[in-house]
């Protein structure tokens, strides 16, 4: 396949030759050229690597369905049993709306997704093979990591711990863990369990933190004990932290510092406030951080998509970049940021400048979409895009011929 007419990151006006799942060459483009066999035309788009949503709860989703008034209260139990209460009702039944939102997903450029599965005593199961079945569909479209979550939390309600290792034996790939000091009320034994069962059946782990400032630092540096007491280097990542920068400078640049030491990676949703870790120093100091849409249109917030370019607008938005270089790297976390989350065969960012996914070798799970520079497609958010994934286009609006 030849992908004629296209500009990597912006980049001068490319051809771009794929061997199956990987690049092949990268020539300047030759706008008399003839080539054989299937091309793909760029029409001069920019071309950049796929997104990668690393924190995206695809069970919970309301994508496609009408519109309804937000029905939660404060705080994440509260939230919970909010979608208990509605989630077995709605229009269309749960594996229909999971499917519906991971190809919207797939439309929009995302083709790596890890996307958490409720496991508790009220859905059981029923969420994760609801994830399950979309990930199988879907297999050739876009790689899924499926995490077991215990949204409930894990010491709450009787029974919980043996669905959680009921999904773990189903093939689950990620452990999950959250607030292990308010929701669960019990750090020690949540996270015994959360690293116990990871280790029993060699799975990562992806600890869901809520929690504010001192209380949060305490729980991240109970992780941080574990990973390294138990050699799990590479293989943890803590999701939201909203307030681990929000203790003082010292306690933030000793955090980061632990996180690059032990490769413990970050996964934000670009939340509002001032007191994460700052997105610079993470990259800088080579902390593997992706970024994620988090809940959809659900029982927990009006907000998401399914379109990461908008979530990377708002990555830049939150965090007050103005600058080109800064919001380009904003992409580079929105794409193989994330992507390095889930296949360490993905090389962590290099600092703010690393523009990675675009050289000869590298896999093909590409996007290309309309735009002067990545600055103004992350500005504008073009609907022109076409999609690949492992060298084949999986979604497209105009552009697939045959020369």
């Amino acid at each position: 396949m030849l992908i004629r007419n296209v500009r990597p990151w912006g980049g001068e006006p490319s051809d771009v030759e794929l061997s199956g799942s990987r690049i092949a060459g990268i020539r300047p483009h030759d706008p008399a050229a003839r080539p054989e066999g299937e091309v793909v035309e760029g029409r001069g788009r920019l071309l950049l690597p796929s997104f990668s949503d690393v924190h995206v709860h695809l069970d919970s989703t309301r994508i496609g369905l009408p519109f309804r008034p937000h029905t939660g209260g404060p705080g994440v139990w509260t939230m919970t049993m909010n979608d208990r209460d509605h989630w077995r009702s709605a229009e269309v039944p749960l594996a229909e709306r999971v499917a519906g939102t991971l190809e919207r997903m797939i439309a929009r450029g995302t083709t790596r997704v890890r996307s958490y599965a409720q496991v508790d005593v009220d859905c059981k199961l029923e969420k994760f093979e609801a994830v399950v079945a979309a990930k199988e569909k879907f297999a050739g479209r876009a790689d899924v990591q499926i995490m077991t979550f215990p949204q409930a939390g894990i010491l709450r309600e009787e029974g919980t711990v043996d669905y959680l290792e009921a999904s773990l034996k189903a093939g689950a790939e990620v452990m999950g863990g959250i607030d292990p000091c308010t929701l669960d009320r019990d750090p020690k034994r949540h996270l015994d369990i959360v690293f116990g069962l990871a280790e029993k059946y060699q799975v990562e782990v992806d600890i869901h933190l809520h929690e504010p400032g001192h209380l949060g630092v305490f729980s991240t540096d109970l992780v941080i004990e574990r990973t390294r007491a138990l050699g799990m280097q590479g293989k943890v990542t803590m999701s939201h932290a909203y307030e681990l920068g929000s203790v003082g400078e010292s306690v933030s640049r000793r955090i980061i510092d632990e996180f690059a030491e032990l490769d413990i990676a970050m996964a934000t949703v670009a939340p509002s406030g001032r007191g994460h870790l700052s997105l610079v120093d993470l990259v800088e100091a080579g902390v593997r951080i992706g970024l994620g849409e988090d809940g959809q249109r659900d029982y927990w917030s009006p907000y998401g998509n399914c379109d990461m370019l908008d979530r990377t607008w708002q990555l830049a938005f939150v965090n007050n970049f103005r600058r080109d270089d800064l919001i380009e790297m904003s992409l580079a976390v929105a794409t193989l940021g994330g992507a390095s989350i889930m296949s360490h065969e993905v090389p962590r960012l290099k600092g703010t400048a690393d523009r990675p996914g675009l050289a000869v070798g590298d896999r093909a799970d590409l996007l290309l979409v309309d735009g002067e520079t990545p600055t103004s497609a992350v500005m504008d958010r073009g609907t022109d895009r076409t999609v690949l994934h492992d060298g084949v286009v999986v979604a497209d609006q105009l552009s697939l011929t045959n020369a």
